[in-house]
């Protein structure tokens, strides 16, 4: 960058925003160049983004920031960095976007422990029936008859199945360790030095999901994962086995996953759905063997805020020259979500 103030667009929602920068975030960022915001609470559209583009070096983007089509690059002259707040940031991004040399970071790494913590609630609460629990005495049933419910199992000493050791599975590998529990990894790009330094067992994948009375989706959704879980690879899983998905529902066939809950052999927790909101008549509201959330589990307070520090500190980085932590490079576009 040249000595002058650079140009920053910050092109998320005010209230988005809001929960993203803390005030020292804030100010953090004002002190780097000439801040522009977006002033309305509707996203940009790719019309309006190739106006404003010309102006800037830098660009925040975020949740419902329009794709870098071929007008919107036109337009990017003079874009040295985007810089994302959230973490999916692939089907913004065209390949010509890399090669005009353009820096892209994103902010995934600071989202992954709140879904990591959400994944490990998911495995206790299913391990120990307590959403169970709680409809049963709710709905006045006997006190006795609850507790015999309540026998439930413990994390420390379960094998553990994670489905992918990204940034997010690394984070549920670490809460897993620390518990105690014994975790395989399938993870095509895990090298044997990594899973080594991780502490888990890199297996395949059919022989995880038989073995592991516990299996985790963390798996980016690509064309290489999509419908990873079909019915095939269900009726492997072992009887009474969890299986949790807080990653994305693009990675297992719905309608195979709702036949096999249907037995009543397995008990998932699910945060990701094919259709969201998911509507009010589908036939996984009625499942008392499964645990539903809307789609929540990167939703803390303490992630918006990272994410907004995340973002911040990149683009110091980037401005005092020195390599970014979390830089997305064209090459691993096809293995990221």
């Amino acid at each position: 960058m040249s000595q002058t103030q650079p140009s920053i667009g910050v092109i998320i929602r005010p209230s988005l925003y809001s929960e993203l920068f803390t005030p020292a975030s804030d100010a953090r960022l004002r002190a780097l160049g000439n801040v522009h915001f977006h002033q309305q609470e509707q996203n940009l559209s790719g019309a309006e983004l190739a106006h404003q583009l010309p102006a800037y070096d830098i660009l925040i983007t975020g949740w419902g920031s329009p794709r870098f089509t071929d007008e919107v690059l036109a337009a990017a002259g003079r874009l040295k960095l985007i810089a994302h707040t959230a973490g999916s940031i692939k089907a913004m991004l065209p390949p010509a976007l890399f090669e005009r040399g353009i820096a892209v970071t994103h902010a995934a790494s600071a989202i992954a422990p709140a879904v990591a913590e959400m994944t490990l609630l998911l495995i206790l609460l299913s391990l120990r029936q307590a959403h169970k629990l709680d409809r049963q005495l709710k709905a006045g049933g006997a006190w006795e008859t609850s507790k015999t419910l309540g026998m439930g199992r413990e994390l420390a000493g379960s094998r553990v199945g994670v489905v992918g050791a990204g940034y997010t599975g690394r984070c549920v590998i670490k809460l897993l360790a620390a518990l105690d529990a014994e975790v395989w990894v399938y993870d095509p790009y895990l090298s044997a030095e990594r899973a080594a330094e991780l502490g888990v067992r890199p297996v395949a994948l059919d022989e995880l999901l038989a073995n592991c009375p516990i299996v985790t989706l963390q798996a980016p959704p690509t064309q290489e994962t999509y419908r990873m879980i079909g019915a095939r690879e269900l009726r492997l899983l072992q009887d009474g086995a969890i299986f949790i998905n807080t990653a994305r529902s693009h990675l297992v066939d719905q309608e195979a996953l709702l036949a096999e809950l249907r037995t009543g052999r397995i008990q998932a927790a699910l945060d990701v759905f094919d259709q969201e909101p998911l509507p009010q008549e589908h036939p996984l509201r009625s499942l008392d063997n499964v645990i539903l959330t809307p789609h929540v589990a990167g939703a803390s307070r303490q992630a918006r805020l990272r994410q907004g520090q995340t973002v911040v500190e990149e683009i110091e980085r980037f401005l005092a020259g020195q390599p970014l932590r979390y830089r997305v490079t064209s090459d691993m576009l096809d293995t990221m979500a």
